[in-house]
């Protein structure tokens, strides 16, 4: 008896051992969200609103208000802020607690890394149901602010938040490309900036400005350093690249399709211009504002969204160089180059909301109801004042209040900054010529590796390495192995593919295997000395 009781034992010890193995490769299944009734304000919910601010202050203030604005509407609902530096800290925190049930209610975040949160459960409230609900919806009878009516979303900016069919993501704020140039120092090389920019034109024009006199000093700016093209990211770089060609990138089901001959075309006009010195990226040489606004460089692709560090009036200019080195100059912005000036084409990029899955459907239904308030007006238009961000309704671009910001650009060098208000309404103006890369569980990772085709060439260039096609077929095969392609294109049938078992499972599986077999001998030897003992 005691033996029998000895063996259930270890049993149920082994048993708690492999618990932690639905928390290795997987996050815990949540049941589906069940939309309640009504909203049930005689309860007290406390939620927490993970976000990114960039370390702006004036940010920080408006993600404050909106926090306190609405617990004021809504006393029963109390929500915590936790404020990131970086989008990749948000993501890998999630990644991190999905596993145990305790991610945030509200994040701010991307739809390539939603996709991931997405893998095989229901940790993400689709949003459909949520959107058209009548009385809690986008305008809804019961919302107690002035939310915006489904048809006052940009409907470009709403679609961009689907994966699988259904909504997860609402945006926030919406961002894109921009070309900074040095019109001043364009012109003194004996060139005009035409209103869409090619690539051809961008790479002359780059190629000139490297020209030197007999002391080493650069013609155009009388420096010792001069890059004339700084590209922020070569992720979107290529992206952009590729669109613009017509050329293929993914499938809509994460088959990898990248590795074509206009990605050969795209990777030789880089080396070709990095060899010339026109042409370098920011993990190469650092941000591009900060040679911009030194006068040594010409023409930095950054997003919209960092116009005001851009230009030697720049509100945040300054921050990162010494005042001494700044440089005066004449700042324009443009849409990034073009292949084709007729069918332009720019990425749609920025900050989208989802809203966690939680096991009562009333929180869930609080932290809608916060998300949605994010909507508003005053926090659409006031973010976008402190970048250049576009607001994602119509409500809000079109409130008298913005459009008269947006007349006012250039008034002074701070809330109306030019390059800001510039910048704005760039993306305004383009919002139909705008895209975005199909999402699955794996883009974030195909995004990665298109830059990174870029950027080792670029430094294979620099450290005089010779390109040839034996360099593209190593290359292709480090991304492919590096950013794991592979598992991504194994991963089409519309599963998700998690990827190989970290390191700790494998250990874990092993360790447990062993017990397992321990268990099972032990188990058995005592059963034959029982029986032995009972014949005997």
């Amino acid at each position: 008896m005691r033996k029998t009781v000895r063996r259930i034992l270890l049993m149920i010890v082994t048993l708690s051992l492999l618990m932690p193995l639905s928390g290795c490769h997987g996050q815990r299944q949540m049941a589906d969200f069940v939309m309640p009734e009504a909203f049930d304000t005689s309860r007290n919910y406390e939620i927490v609103f993970w976000a990114k601010n960039d370390t702006n202050k004036y940010q920080t203030a408006i993600y404050n208000k909106a926090v306190s604005d609405f617990e004021a509407l809504y006393p029963n609902v109390k929500v915590n802020i936790r404020l990131y530096t970086d989008y990749s800290r948000i993501y890998n925190d999630v990644i991190t607690n999905l596993a145990t049930g305790t991610t945030p209610n509200v994040c701010i975040t991307y739809p390539d890394h939603v996709a991931t949160y997405l893998t095989g459960n229901n940790t993400v409230v689709p949003l459909d149901e949520l959107y058209v609900n009548e009385d809690y919806g986008l305008a809804g009878r019961q919302v107690r602010f002035d939310s915006p009516s489904l048809d006052q979303m940009v409907s470009k900016f709403l679609e961009e938040g689907k994966l699988n069919g259904h909504y997860y993501c609402l945006p926030f704020m919406r961002s894109t490309e921009a070309l900074y140039i040095n019109k001043t120092y364009v012109n003194k090389l004996g060139y005009e900036i035409p209103e869409v920019m090619s690539w051809e034109q961008i790479f002359e024009i780059a190629r000139a400005a490297t020209k030197k006199d007999a002391d080493g000093n650069y013609l155009v700016n009388g420096q010792k350093i001069m890059i004339p093209f700084i590209y922020k990211s070569t992720d979107n770089m290529m992206i952009q690249m590729l669109r613009q060609l017509n050329a293929p990138y993914c499938s809509g089901e994460g088959e990898v399709q990248i590795f074509n001959d206009q990605t050969r075309q795209i990777l030789e006009m880089v080396r070709e211009n990095v060899q010339a010195g026109a042409l370098s990226t920011f993990k190469i040489s650092s941000y591009p504002a900060n040679f911009l606004n030194a006068g040594q460089c010409i023409f930095a692709i950054d997003s919209t969204a960092g116009a005001t560090w851009m230009g030697p009036d720049a509100p945040l200019g300054h921050q990162d160089i010494a005042e001494e080195n700044l440089v005066d100059f004449e700042m324009v912005v443009r849409m990034i180059p073009q292949f084709d000036a007729e069918h332009p084409a720019m990425i749609s990029q920025g900050p989208s909301i989802c809203v966690f899955n939680k096991a009562d459907p009333q929180e869930v239904l609080a932290s809608w109801l916060f998300a949605q308030y994010l909507l508003t007006n005053d926090i659409q238009i006031g973010y976008s004042q402190t970048e250049g961000y576009s607001p994602v309704t119509l409500k809000a671009q079109q409130d008298p209040a913005y459009q008269q910001y947006l007349s006012l650009g250039g008034s002074d060098n701070e809330e109306h900054y030019h390059g800001k208000i510039d910048a704005v309404k760039l993306l305004i103006a383009n919002t139909e010529n705008t895209f975005v890369t199909p999402v699955f569980n794996g883009s974030a990772s195909l995004r990665e590796a298109a830059g990174a085709l870029i950027e080792e060439t670029a430094k294979a260039v620099n450290r005089k390495q010779t390109i040839d096609e034996d360099f593209y077929k190593k290359l292709y095969g480090n991304v492919t192995s590096l950013y794991h392609l592979d598992q991504i294109q194994a991963g089409t049938s519309g599963k998700a593919d998690l990827g190989p078992l970290p390191k700790t499972a494998v250990a874990l599986l092993g360790g447990l295997s062993v017990v397992w077999l321990f268990l099972a001998a032990y188990y058995l030897n005592d059963i034959r000395k029982e029986r032995l003992k009972k014949n005997g």
